[in-house]
């Protein structure tokens, strides 16, 4: 004995001495509470509650606790062998130098039970059984806008969207306690050495308009229903300021339960899925041509010819789905002519066409600032073989996401220049004073103010009873835009029955508000109908921005609107 002692007291004095202090001394972490998610008006879109973590302390309970335990199994939604499995884990497997040394004190039995389950709970008084607080992320409005919204994992760690983003503002700063117990594991305040507390997060007031939210997403549900595409995207924003009012894609999740949904619906398809635009792309050539003054409004086009000659060099043009013959160039924004882009892109010439493309925003990233958008593909004219010249300007030969058709659409209905798509309005305390807010930034001028006026009076002509977007108007209002129908590319060739339907348009088309953009992958039309842009974007573009009129209070001006009046355009002009 005298030397068992000795071995303990003496040899080992300073391992237990640890030990024992150890097991008196904790620090005790002050989790701080994340800062809220709120829309331009003030709607919550996320929040965070205090939720409790249940444990046991094996080692504490009494002989008459075993008879609660099928109540609190019930609580909990447990079963009565998982608590009794979880009490009888008193000592830890492993042991040092031969020596075990290690009680288990705490088994998780239950994360995220409500604070009224935990009041049963203790009514139950259950001596080992305690819990602690901690806070969990909550979006009380399931999958809207879940992704820009993104989400906090159960790590505690925001994984995408805007929890992401503006993690730096929302987390706050934790804080601790120093704490020693009792032999009985009670805390002995007046041992309390140090205490950090804790700093919550801030606010962040996002430029999404909840209402316009719910709109959009009603209207992807419609289109799933109608269409049973393989994914279909929405954007709505304000052409001056670029700030986002909606973005919904399909198909979608709720953050709440983010583990449930197959891991590709958290994809933000707006920013991260590439295609073809199409006819969408055509605003580049047209706008670039105007711009250099190669082209006046009233010019004939030939679109009758399947060549163009420039030198020595013949060109081969691509086919309009309906002939054309000689039309002027706004006529060939209205029909969508393939030809006619065509020949623009070849008068502005390989170098021209693709800073122009550049301008526009195309092969860059919009920078967004949420993780996955991408910069999709344009490649440098010395990569061009001898097709790229005639089918670039027809929306060929290049990748791009929604966002950046989106936004540069969005700077010809706002004069010609290019605005920053953005998301964040503000950051305030909780006392709702701003600390920091954040500014509309224009990225650079693509086209004359001119110029845009220009085009817009030829996209104006393409929501008419004569152009392509005829199921995009408006009684009452001058609506601007242009349809987009893309053959994809199956098994290296383009596909018949294979198409992304898109429009991207802005209202009112004199003094645009908002613009909207519609992207469907691969309706399912029936009867053999394919899916053009008119026919199943234009519609859903309609019916967004009939709500969203009656919503912000728009008000009707005729829809004839001359873009020409007292501009004295002529070629000089341009």
């Amino acid at each position: 004995m005298g030397g068992r002692l000795i071995h303990l007291q003496v040899v080992k004095s300073d391992k237990y001495e640890s030990f024992a202090l150890n097991t008196r001394k904790n620090f005790v972490p002050i989790s701080a509470r994340r800062g809220d998610l709120v829309d331009r008006k003030g709607n919550l879109l996320a929040t965070t509650r205090s939720v409790v973590v249940v444990g046991m302390d094996p080692q504490s309970l009494l002989e008459e606790d075993y008879k609660k335990f099928p109540a609190l199994a019930k609580i909990l939604g447990l079963l009565v062998k998982d608590i009794e499995q979880a009490a009888n884990k008193k000592v830890r497997s492993g042991t040092e130098d031969g020596e075990s040394i290690k009680l288990v004190r705490w088994v998780k039995l239950k994360e995220g039970v409500e604070e009224s389950e935990f009041k049963q709970i203790k009514e139950l008084k259950i001596k080992g059984v305690y819990g602690n607080y901690k806070h969990s992320r909550l979006y009380p409005n399931q999958s809207l806008a879940s992704h820009l919204l993104g989400y906090v994992n159960d790590e505690g760690k925001a994984c995408m969207g805007v929890e992401l983003l503006s993690d730096y503002y929302l987390k706050g700063q934790d804080g601790w306690n120093e704490i020693e117990r009792d032999g009985r594991r009670r805390e002995m305040p007046q041992y309390r050495s140090l205490e950090v507390e804790a700093r919550n997060g801030l606010n962040v007031e996002l430029t999404l308009d909840r209402m316009v939210q719910e709109i959009v997403e009603d209207e992807l549900k419609r289109i799933v229903e109608e269409y049973e595409p393989l994914s279909a995207s929405i954007i709505v924003s304000s052409p001056r300021t670029g700030e986002i009012l909606a973005l919904g894609n399909a198909p979608t999740f709720d953050p709440n339960s983010y583990g449930e949904y197959p891991l590709e619906n958290q994809r933000n398809r707006a920013l991260t899925d590439l295609y073809e635009p199409g006819s969408t792309y055509k605003i580049v050539p047209v706008g670039g041509a105007l711009n250099e003054g190669i082209v006046n409004p009233d010019d004939i086009i030939d679109c009758s010819i399947p060549t163009y000659q420039v030198g020595n060099r013949v060109r081969r043009l691509p086919s309009d789905h309906h002939p054309l013959g000689k039309i002027s160039l706004r006529e060939v924004v209205q029909k969508s002519s393939n030809r006619g882009a065509a020949q623009l892109g070849i008068k502005l010439g390989s170098n021209r066409l693709y800073e122009y493309s550049k301008m526009f925003g195309f092969g860059e990233s919009s920078n967004m600032g949420l993780v996955g958008e991408r910069r999709g593909t344009l490649h440098h004219p010395k990569r061009w073989d001898g097709l790229t010249i005639t089918r670039l300007p027809m929306g060929h030969a290049v990748a791009v996401s929604a966002i950046q058709v989106h936004a540069a659409m969005s700077s010809v209905a706002n004069g010609g220049i290019l605005m920053k798509p953005s998301l964040l309005k503000r950051v305030f305390d909780e006392e709702g004073k701003t600390v920091v807010s954040f500014q509309p930034r224009p990225v650079r001028r693509v086209v004359s103010e001119k110029v845009a006026k220009v085009m817009t009076e030829m996209l104006v002509s393409v929501v008419s009873t004569e152009g392509t977007a005829a199921r995009a108007r408006i009684s009452g209002y001058a609506v601007a835009g242009k349809t987009g129908t893309t053959q994809k590319i199956i098994d290296g060739k383009y596909s018949n029955r294979h198409h992304v339907a898109s429009f991207c348009g802005y209202l009112p088309a004199d003094d645009p508000l908002v613009a909207v953009t519609v992207l469907v992958d691969e309706p399912n039309m029936s009867k053999g109908r394919l899916g053009y842009g008119g026919s199943v974007a234009g519609p859903a573009f309609q019916r967004v921005a009939k709500k969203i009129i009656g919503y912000m209070g728009i008000k009707p001006k005729p829809a004839e609107v001359s873009f020409f009046k007292d501009l004295n355009i002529n070629k000089q002009n341009f």
